[in-house]
């Protein structure tokens, strides 16, 4: 009894350190991403070697800029805003690994009937299942973030960069019995020409973001006024929104930021209406 109890005991652990182990190495990889986020003065110049997705701000409530401009995204199917002067507002989720707060954010979209679309990895894929069935179930798209949320721009060969996607598409299929619909986020917002041109060749489309604030150190959470400060005052037209699933910060403000931008005259969209 006491070497079964040893062994129950073992495997648990086992577990439980792979999981605090890939938590532990996804917030080291992102913590690029608040640069990435961060204002910069935009180049519209598209790098043949790597690339970190960067923004640069004007007035409230205008579309920024990108350090690449949208048209030339455009010809390897690559989007970071919509088009035109609606208020339209695109939806999406990073999702490194489940810590309790995708529920609270599924159940805001839930209650205010938005679709939106969740960039998911491996270890996601692995440890919730559910929340992936509960997506696809609710009418959400779920996109490929890689599986090991690599720096992609160091993926120079189209065997190792089809690797990372084709086994997200793997056990997404086991999990749902759907193929993957082909919307592709790079880790970090790291990227190079060679990245994109691959993406397109295996017939994805990738999107950057022109809205992203710092909600992904869980032990320095913004506040619900920062949040609704960020997400307010530089919401914009044709707006691809990220946000990260982990953050305990979206799980609590959700309904009332859907509320807040509903009120502002702002309809959230699925991709797929920014693609057609």
């Amino acid at each position: 009894m006491k070497k079964m109890m040893t062994i129950v005991f073992l495997v648990a652990m086992f577990f439980v350190g792979r999981t605090i182990g890939y938590v532990v190495h996804y917030i080291e990889n992102t913590r690029a991403e608040k640069e990435t986020a961060a204002e910069i003065t935009a180049e519209n110049i598209l790098l043949e070697e790597t690339e970190n997705w960067g923004l640069g701000f004007g007035a409230e409530g205008t579309k920024p800029t990108g350090n690449v401009s949208a048209e030339q995204l455009a010809a390897y199917g690559a989007y970071y805003v919509g088009a035109g002067d609606e208020k339209v507002i695109y939806l999406t989720f990073d999702c490194g690994y489940e810590n309790g707060n995708t529920e609270p954010i599924l159940d805001a979209l839930k209650k205010h009937n938005v679709q939106a679309t969740f960039f998911v990895v491996g270890h996601f894929l692995e440890t919730a299942p559910d929340l992936v069935k509960r997506m696809v179930e609710e009418g959400h798209t779920v996109g490929n973030h890689t599986y090991n949320h690599p720096d992609m721009s160091k993926i120079s060969d189209m065997a190792s960069f089809k690797t990372e996607m084709e086994d997200v598409e793997k056990l997404y299929f086991e999990i749902t019995g759907e193929e993957m619909i082909k919307y592709y986020r790079p880790p970090q917002g790291k990227y190079s020409t060679a990245n994109l041109e691959m993406a397109k060749e295996m017939g994805y489309q990738t999107f950057f973001w022109s809205l992203a604030y710092v909600d992904w150190y869980q032990d320095d959470q913004p506040t619900h006024e920062e949040a609704f400060e960020k997400l307010t005052g530089r919401i914009h037209p044709g707006a691809i929104v990220l946000l990260h699933s982990t953050s305990q910060t979206n799980g609590e403000i959700m309904d009332e930021l859907l509320t807040k931008w509903e009120e502002m005259g702002y309809e959230v969209c699925p991709l797929s209406e920014l693609t057609e």
